[in-house]
């Protein structure tokens, strides 16, 4: 027995790497787009952008860690059962429970690793990137090139001719902006970067300011404007972990999140009757599309997360887990118990 615990946990491990490693290094990138957007208003040096990447970390583990152990534990059976080698444990009198078990105990520590990592990690990660970024933006220098196209502040797309990075003050700059109700563009001789502790401000002297919509054209002169930079710093500062899960800013998100990350967390667990079923199969008799299943699988379960969330609350966690196993179990059942 302990040598087939072994031979299968072997094999779950060199899939669920091979599995997690491509998946992981997507949400790298992704996540990775997402925080070049703090250095369109922040400079960072290449240690500063690793240490926000660090700060991720335990995010990109929460999401890919599940999908991989799922997908990875299902396509070792899948694979075992092609080669006949599930049929040959099945006929020694090894019966599927115990082939689950062994499957149960890694998908419990990481379900309990998830956990931590969402309840713990996660929070304790978020109180330490937000003060960085804030203490970042309190000694924020514009990160902007002269003569070049495609910088933004805020919602404005910036263009400017001249720039003192060391003083934060810029020559001949055009600002554009479609996304309001109006098209702007904004023209100035001169505009200074002002930060009023971490919340950046661009002060325009001496300018124009043309709003273009389908009918008219409205032109105005002005001495001094201001445009606000959009991005948001939370006034709340948290002191610990209990005082993060306390505090009433943003509570119906974290109420949202509790809920549905918890069953995030618990899906390797909760998938155990589904990975049977679409794992073990007859190699002559049965050719499951178990690719498709999968992905068809890992979405509902995400989707009815997060969607039953919006109208049960906290109910969601037990409504989606009950509803998840019974059918997963009717699921296996039938391919699967019946037969061996």
């Amino acid at each position: 027995m302990d040598k087939l615990r072994f031979y299968i946990t072997n094999h779950l491990s060199i899939l669920f790497f091979s599995i997690f490693l491509p998946l992981f290094a997507i949400a790298s990138v992704i996540f990775m787009i997402k925080l070049a957007t703090y250095t369109s208003m922040i400079q960072l040096s290449i240690a500063e952008m690793g240490e926000l990447y660090l700060f991720v970390l335990p995010e990109l583990f929460f999401y890919t860690l599940p999908i991989a152990f799922v997908v990875g534990a299902a396509l070792t059976l899948y694979r075992l059962s092609n080669d006949n080698e599930m049929v040959v444990v099945f006929s020694l009198g090894i019966s599927p429970s115990f082939v689950m078990r062994i499957l149960a105990k890694p998908a419990i520590i990481l379900s309990l690793v998830l956990l931590v990592d969402y309840l713990v990690v996660t929070p304790y990660i978020k109180i330490i990137s937000s003060n960085f970024v804030d203490h970042k933006r309190s000694e924020a220098r514009f990160n902007l090139s002269a003569s070049e196209f495609g910088h933004s502040f805020g919602d404005w797309m910036l263009f400017i001719n001249k720039s003192d990075q060391e003083k934060n003050r810029f020559e001949d700059v055009v600002l554009f902006n479609k996304s309001l109700k109006d098209e702007i563009i904004i023209t100035a001789k001169n505009a200074d970067l002002l930060n009023h502790q971490g919340a950046l401000q661009l002060q325009l002297k001496e300018g124009q300011s043309y709003s273009y919509d389908n009918e008219t054209l409205k032109e105005m002169l002005f001495k001094t404007a201001y445009i606000n930079d959009v991005l948001e710093s939370s006034d709340t500062v948290y002191k610990n972990l209990i005082d993060y899960w306390t505090n009433d800013d943003m509570r119906k998100r974290k109420d949202q999140r509790l809920s549905t990350n918890t069953l995030l967390s618990l899906f390797p667990v909760l998938s155990l009757f589904l990975i049977m079923a679409l794992g073990v199969v007859h190699a002559r008799h049965q050719k499951r599309w178990i690719y498709l299943w999968l992905f068809l699988a890992i979405i509902v379960f995400y989707a009815a997360s997060y969607l039953l969330q919006q109208k049960l609350g906290f109910h969601t966690i037990w409504v989606v887990a009950l509803g998840w196993l019974i059918f997963t179990y009717g699921f296996y059942k039938r391919l699967v118990g019946s037969r061996f």
